[in-house]
C-alpha cells in the first residue's frame, strides 16, 4: 500500500514537472511570437528583440539585440524610453506588475551596450497633484552604456558616455518633482566619459572622466557652468543674488549620496579649483531660490584654488589665488548663497597668496594669509584708495603683519558671530585721511551676530598721519593696546557703537598741523588712568603780520612750550556715560606767549565767564588739583598806533587750583579756588586769590591779590609803546579785593608808593614836556606812609570782553582815585581838555603856517611875473647889454 502511495505521488509529481516545462516552454514560445505585440498593444512602447528566454519560476529574463521605441513620442504624462540594448538580463521581473498595473518592478537589472534615450513625464501641472514613476529597479549593472536623459520639454538634464555602472538599492522617486534629482542609491561603481547633469535652467554639471577605485570617484574637469550670460541672468531672474561658475581640474571624494535636492559626499579633494561668481545689488526675496540644491561636503580640500567676485558693474570685488583650504562640514544651499560668502563650515584651514577686495573707494591687498577658526595671520597688508576725493574716510596704509587669535567665529543665521582673544598688528605705516563733507550715515549692524567681543588689540612699532582738511595729524613710533571692546545691542545706537575696558597709547615725536599752529610733544603717553606729555610745543606756523591779515576779528594768536604734562586719575570719553575725574592735572615749566592785535576789528561775539564756560562742559568733569609751575607767561598787545608790541611779562608762574569742575557731580561742592603766585615784569611778587562757582547761575566771582616793590619803570615796556607813556618812581604795595558777576564788579584798592611821576611822549618817541608837566601837576607823587583804601564803584561788564577786561576796568578806576585823588573823574577830565586844547592850538598854529606859506608863494609868483614884463621892456628899448654890463660890473 505504501510503495503504491509513492508510485502515486511519482506519477503526479512528474505530471506536474512536465506540464510546468510545457507551461514554460510554451510560455517563452508565446512571448518569443507575441510579447512585442502584447507590450505594442497595452504600454506606451514597441519593442523588439533577437533572443529571449523567460524562467517562469525565478522570473528571470535574458534577452539580446533590443529595440525600443515610444509609441506616442509626444506624449508627456508617461516616460519615454528610446533606443538600443545588446543584453538584457532581469532578475525575479514582477509579471503580475508588467500585466495587471503596467509597471516594471524587478530586484536585479543588468544591461550592455545600452544606448538609449529617457524622457522624464512632465511634472504635475496643478499644486500638489503627484504622477507616479513606472520602474522600479533596486540593483542595475551597466556596460559601456550611453544614455540622455531629458525632461518632457526634450531639455537634456543627464547624459554620459561609456557607462560602466553597478549600483545597489536604486530607488527611484516616488513621484517627478520638478527640481528633485530622480533617484537615490546606497552603493556604487561607476566609470565614464563626458557625464553632463542639468539642475535647473540656470546650472549644469559636466565632467570629462569619472571613475571610481576602491569606493574612491574621480572626477577630471569637473565644471559648474551657468547656462546663461550674466545679463541674462539679471533679465530673467531679477530677484536672484548670485551667479555662480565653478571649474575644477579633478576631484575625488567617497560615499556619495543623493536624497531630493540633497548630495551628500565624503572626503573631498579639489585640484585647482577656480570659482567665479557674479553678485547683483538685489535682495532676493525670501521663497526665491538662485542656488537650489543643498551640497554637503563632510571633508573638503581645494589644493591651488582660485576666487573671483564680480560685482554688478564688471569690476572685481574679491580675488584670490594659490588657495590651499581644508574644509570640514562644508554646506552650500540657497540660505548660504544669499550671503556675501556663499557657504558654511564647521571647521577649515586655509592658506593663500594674492588675496584681493575692492570697495567702491579702497583697494585692499594681503600677500599671504593663513586662516583656521582659532588663528589668523596676514602678511604684507595694503589698503590703497581707489579715488582721490570722498564722502567716506579714506586709508592708505601698509601692514607688515595682522595676527588674530579667535575664541569664536562663524556664521549664525547668516550673521557673523565673532569673538577674539587677540589682534596684533605690526608695522602700521602710511595715512588717514578724513571724509570731506560726509554723509551722514547710520552705520548698518544687520549682519553681525551680539555680543561680537574682541579682548584685546595691540597695535606695535607704527607710524600713522591722519589728514582731514589739510591739517595732519603724525603719530610716529605710534604702540597702543585696548582691551575688552564690546559691541552689542546697547553700545549701536550710541555714537562710538562699542564700549571698551582699558586702553594705552604711546606715541613719539608727535605732530598735529591746525590752521594757524603746529603742535608737537617729543613723547605722549595716554591710558585710562594716565597722561604724560614731554616737550609739548603749540607754535604759530605764521608771522604776526600774516597772522593779523588772516584773521577776520581781534584774536589771541598763542606760542607756547612745555616741558611737562601729566593727569592722573580715571575717565572715559567713549561709552555714552562720559566722565573725567582727575586727581592732578600737572604743567610744568610752561612758556608761553600771548598776542593780540588791535588793529583788526573787535569780535562782537559773546564771551562767557569761566565758570558758565565750565558748566557748559556736558559731561562730569572733576580735576583735584590743576598745577601750572615753574612757568613763565608773557602777554603782548599793539594797536595802530603803537611803536610795537606792548609787553607784560610773568615770570616764575604758579597756578593752583582746586576742584576744578563741571558741576554735574551731584553731593559735590562746585567752588574752585584758584591761587596764583607769580613775579609781575620779572621783578616784583604778585599774589592772587581767585574764586568761582560753577554752580552760580550767575556766574558769581571773588578775587584779590597784591603787588609789592614794583619798581614804575618796570611797566614802561607794556606802556611806552601802547599808551606813549612812561613812569619812574616805586611801588611799595598795591592791594585790590574785587568781587562781582557776569554783569559787574566792585571792591576796594589800596596803593602806597612814592616819587611817582608820568612822562607823556610825542609821536616820535620823545618826551612831551608840556603834556608832562601838566599831566603831574594833577598826579599825586607820594601816598604817605598810610594810604587809604579807594572804593571801586560798579564797574558793568563788556561781555564782548573777556574776564580780565572786567578786572583791569576794575583796576583801572582804583588807580586813577588813588593817583588823582578822589575827583579822579574831574581832573582826568581837566587833563583831556587841557591836552585836547593844546593839540587844537599846535593844530591852528600848523594852519596858519600853512596859509601863511601859501601867501609867500603866491606873492613870489607875482614878483616872477614883474620881473619877466620888466625884461621884455628893456629888451625892447635896446638898453638890456648895457644894465646888464653895469650890473655886472657893480
Amino acid at each position: 500500500m505504501k510503495r503504491k502511495s509513492i508510485r502515486i505521488f511519482s506519477i503526479i509529481a512528474g505530471i506536474i514537472f512536465l506540464l510546468f516545462l510545457l507551461v514554460n516552454f510554451g510560455l517563452n514560445f508565446w512571448l518569443k511570437n507575441n510579447l512585442p505585440n502584447y507590450i505594442r498593444n497595452n504600454s506606451e512602447y514597441l519593442v523588439t528583440y533577437k533572443t529571449l528566454n523567460v524562467d517562469l519560476g525565478t522570473g528571470n529574463i535574458f534577452s539580446t539585440g533590443i529595440t525600443i521605441n515610444n509609441k506616442n513620442p509626444d506624449r508627456t504624462d508617461k516616460i519615454g524610453l528610446q533606443g538600443t540594448v545588446d543584453t538584457l538580463y532581469i532578475a525575479r521581473l514582477g509579471l503580475y506588475d508588467i500585466i495587471v498595473n503596467k509597471r516594471i518592478n524587478t530586484s536585479d537589472l543588468k544591461l550592455s551596450n545600452p544606448n538609449l534615450n529617457i524622457i522624464l513625464p512632465n511634472p504635475a501641472n496643478k499644486k500638489g497633484a503627484k504622477k507616479k514613476n513606472e520602474i522600479s529597479v533596486k540593483n542595475i549593472t551597466i556596460n559601456r552604456g550611453e544614455f540622455q536623459v531629458f525632461k518632457s520639454t526634450k531639455q537634456k538634464v543627464f547624459s554620459v558616455n561609456d557607462l560602466n555602472l553597478k549600483v545597489e538599492n536604486l530607488q527611484m522617486n516616488k513621484e517627478s518633482v520638478e527640481n528633485k534629482l530622480p533617484f537615490t542609491f546606497d552603493k556604487y561603481q561607476i566609470n565614464g566619459k563626458n557625464l553632463y547633469f542639468r539642475t535647473d535652467n540656470i546650472y549644469a554639471f559636466t565632467t570629462k572622466y569619472i571613475t571610481t577605485k576602491e569606493g574612491q570617484i574621480s572626477v577630471k574637469d569637473l565644471a559648474v557652468i551657468p547656462l546663461l550670460s550674466y545679463q541674462n541672468f539679471r533679465r530673467f531672474y531679477p530677484k536672484k543674488r548670485n551667479l555662480f561658475d565653478f571649474r575644477s581640474s579633478e576631484l575625488e571624494f567617497k560615499d556619495i549620496k543623493f536624497k531630493d535636492d540633497k548630495i551628500t559626499l565624503t572626503r573631498v579633494r579639489f585640484e585647482n579649483p577656480d570659482l567665479k561668481m557674479f553678485t547683483t545689488n538685489v535682495k532676493p526675496a525670501e521663497k526665491q531660490k538662485s542656488f537650489k540644491y543643498d551640497v554637503n561636503l563632510e571633508d573638503v580640500i581645494f589644493n591651488n584654488a582660485k576666487i573671483n567676485i564680480v560685482n554688478p558693474n564688471g569690476s572685481p570685488l574679491f580675488s584670490a589665488g594659490n588657495l590651499t583650504m581644508n574644509i570640514n562640514k562644508f554646506l552650500m544651499n540657497e540660505e548660504t548663497a544669499k550671503g556675501n560668502i556663499p557657504f558654511q563650515y564647521n571647521n577649515f584651514k586655509l592658506n593663500g597668496k594674492q588675496i584681493n577686495y575692492v570697495t567702491n573707494t579702497q583697494n585692499v591687498h594681503v600677500a599671504a594669509v593663513s586662516i583656521s577658526p582659532k588663528l589668523a595671520d596676514l602678511k604684507n597688508i595694503s589698503v590703497k584708495p581707489t579715488v582721490s576725493v570722498s564722502d567716506k574716510t579714506l586709508l592708505d596704509l601698509t601692514a607688515q603683519n595682522i595676527n588674530l587669535k579667535i575664541n569664536e567665529w562663524n556664521f549664525l543665521n547668516n550673521k557673523l558671530n565673532l569673538k577674539v582673544d587677540n589682534i596684533l598688528v605690526n608695522e602700521l605705516n602710511g595715512k588717514i585721511v578724513g571724509a570731506e563733507n560726509p554723509k551722514k550715515r547710520k552705520p548698518a549692524f544687520e549682519g553681525i551676530a551680539f555680543p561680537l567681543i574682541i579682548k584685546n588689540v595691540s597695535l606695535k612699532n607704527s607710524n600713522l598721519v591722519y589728514e582731514k582738511g589739510k591739517q595732519p595729524l603724525l603719530l610716529k613710533d605710534l604702540n597702543a593696546n585696548i582691551q575688552n571692546i564690546e559691541l552689542n545691542e546697547t553700545t549701536i545706537k550710541e555714537k562710538i557703537p562699542f564700549k571698551i575696558g582699558f586702553y594705552s597709547l604711546s606715541t613719539r615725536n608727535f605732530n598735529y598741523d591746525t590752521k594757524f599752529y603746529h603742535l608737537s610733544a617729543s613723547l605722549l603717553k595716554v591710558n585710562k588712568n594716565t597722561v604724560q606729555i614731554s616737550k609739548f610745543a603749540m607754535i604759530p606756523k605764521f608771522s604776526r603780520a600774516q597772522f593779523i591779515r588772516m584773521i577776520p576779528t581781534e584774536k589771541d594768536l598763542y606760542d607756547i612750550k612745555v616741558n611737562q604734562i601729566s593727569m592722573n586719575g580715571n575717565w572715559d570719553f567713549i561709552s555714552a556715560n562720559k566722565f573725567l575725574n582727575a586727581s592732578s592735572v600737572v604743567l610744568d615749566q610752561v612758556n608761553a606767549d600771548i598776542f593780540r592785535s588791535k588793529i583788526p576789528k573787535d569780535d562782537p561775539a559773546v564771551k562767557p565767564m569761566y565758570s558758565e564756560l565750565l558748566r557748559s562742559i556736558k559731561f562730569p568733569m572733576v580735576v583735584e588739583d590743576l598745577i601750572l609751575k615753574n612757568s613763565l607767561l608773557v602777554y603782548e598787545e599793539d594797536t595802530k598806533k603803537s611803536e610795537g608790541p606792548g609787553k607784560l611779562i610773568f615770570s616764575n608762574f604758579n597756578l593752583t587750583a582746586k576742584n576744578l569742575n563741571s558741576g554735574k557731580t551731584k553731593g559735590r561742592s562746585t567752588k574752585i579756588p584758584i591761587t596764583i603766585r607769580t613775579n609781575l615784569m620779572d621783578a616784583s611778587p604778585l599774589k592772587i586769590n581767585w574764586n568761582i562757582d560753577t554752580g552760580s547761575l550767575s556766574d558769581a566771582f571773588t578775587i584779590s591779590g597784591n603787588v609789592s616793590d614794583l619798581p614804575a619803570s618796570r611797566i614802561n615796556p607794556f606802556t611806552e609803546p601802547y599808551l606813549k607813556v612812561t613812569a619812574t618812581g616805586k611801588i611799595s604795595d598795591l592791594i585790590f579785593d574785587f568781587k562781582g558777576n557776569k554783569l559787574g564788579l566792585n571792591g576796594v584798592l589800596k596803593m602806597k608808593h612814592e616819587n611817582l611821576k608820568v612822562s607823556i611822549l610825542k609821536e616820535g618817541g620823545e618826551k612831551n614836556k608840556v603834556l608832562s608837566a601838566i599831566a603831574n601837576v594833577f598826579v599825586k607823587t607820594d601816598s604817605g606812609n598810610y594810604p587809604e583804601s579807594v572804593m571801586v564803584e560798579y564797574v558793568k561788564r563788556d561781555n564782548t570782553k573777556s574776564f580780565f577786561n572786567l578786572l583791569w576796568r576794575g583796576m583801572e578806576q582804583g588807580l586813577k582815585k588813588t593817583l588823582l585823588g578822589i575827583n579822579a573823574p574831574k581832573v582826568e577830565e581837566t587833563i583831556k581838555k587841557t591836552v585836547d586844547n593844546t593839540k587844537t592850538a599846535l593844530k591852528e598854529n600848523k594852519k596858519d603856517l600853512k596859509e601863511t606859506k601859501v601867501e609867500v608863494k603866491e606873492k613870489v609868483e607875482v614878483l616872477k611875473e614883474k620881473v619877466e614884463e620888466t625884461k621884455e621892456k628893456v629888451k625892447e628899448k635896446g638898453i638890456f647889454k648895457k644894465i646888464f654890463k653895469k650890473k655886472s660890473d657893480s
